[in-house]
């Protein structure tokens, strides 16, 4: 059962659930927060250590919810003014995140012969985009989404809200270009996706680039595109035919695609083997 109802929006305890969900890891002992019972449920379901398991005073505690975990009660109004949506559900949560390295994107290789597919998002600040990225990549079997100074943080509550879950299980983590050369020594191929521009023919066509080899496609900035540093540091520039009349397409949208295509292909190489 719930403990003791808190009525005090000063409470310790309130004060650490609000921290984690406006992202401040030092005020939340590290922890990070999540709310509704999809997101919850996925949580568990993936594993993830629950510390506290907050409901409102309108709620009731699923049948679903671990016994072990602590349970704290909110009253409505203090339950709505901390968790981050504009209609709650009544239940929240505070969890260790999962930490990654870029080691995690190749042990699944190792073990069962799975050919690394990674997606490097550089400089992503939407977290709507990291967020359908990273469910994306889950989807069609990317081992891990890496990202650049200045991408947005995955456990950004409108993040994990777009990646429905997906980013308990899918290894995201952190790189810089000095990180490259350790990709380029496992054998991956870097694809940087660029617009499609009939008068500077520089990239070529994804159905053109071979997505069954070991490789990391990468997404730049949503307004700026990929900086000229890592467009340097790529093996190959792609792109993605746009017969209609748009510039460019949405990041999310774009990698998305990317992912699709290496994952036909592949899906394609192995019916042929």
């Amino acid at each position: 059962m719930p403990a003791t109802l808190i009525t005090s929006r000063a409470n310790p305890r309130v004060k650490q659930l609000r921290a984690a969900f406006s992202g401040h890891a030092r005020l939340s002992g590290g922890l990070i927060a999540i709310e509704g019972e999809h997101l919850l449920q996925e949580a568990l379901c993936s594993g993830l250590p629950f510390k506290t398991i907050f409901v409102s005073e309108r709620a009731s505690l699923p049948a679903w919810a671990p016994r072990s975990v602590e349970v704290i009660e909110l009253t409505d109004d203090i339950f709505s003014g901390v968790v981050d949506t504009q209609s709650p559900q009544g239940i929240a949560a505070l969890l260790v995140p999962p930490t990654w390295t870029i080691e995690d994107a190749f042990p699944a290789h190792a073990r069962t012969g799975q050919t690394p597919l990674l997606l490097i998002a550089a400089g992503l600040q939407d977290p709507g985009n990291l967020g359908t990225l990273v469910r994306s990549a889950e989807a069609f079997g990317a081992t891990a989404i890496l990202t650049t100074q200045g991408t947005v943080s995955e456990w950004n509550q409108k993040a994990l809200r777009a990646s429905a879950g997906s980013v308990f299980r899918v290894p995201v983590a952190a790189i810089t270009p000095a990180d490259v050369p350790t990709l380029k020594s496992r054998g991956l191929r870097l694809f940087a996706a660029v617009a499609d521009d009939p008068e500077q023919p520089t990239s070529i066509s994804i159905a053109d680039a071979d997505l069954t080899q070991p490789c990391a496609l990468m997404i730049g900035n949503e307004g700026a595109g990929l900086s000229q540093e890592w467009l340097q540091l790529a093996d190959e520039r792609i792109t993605i035919p746009t017969p209609g009349r748009v510039e460019s397409l949405n990041a999310a949208i774009a990698g998305s695609l990317l992912l699709y295509e290496a994952s036909r292909q592949r899906h394609n190489l192995e019916r042929s083997t």
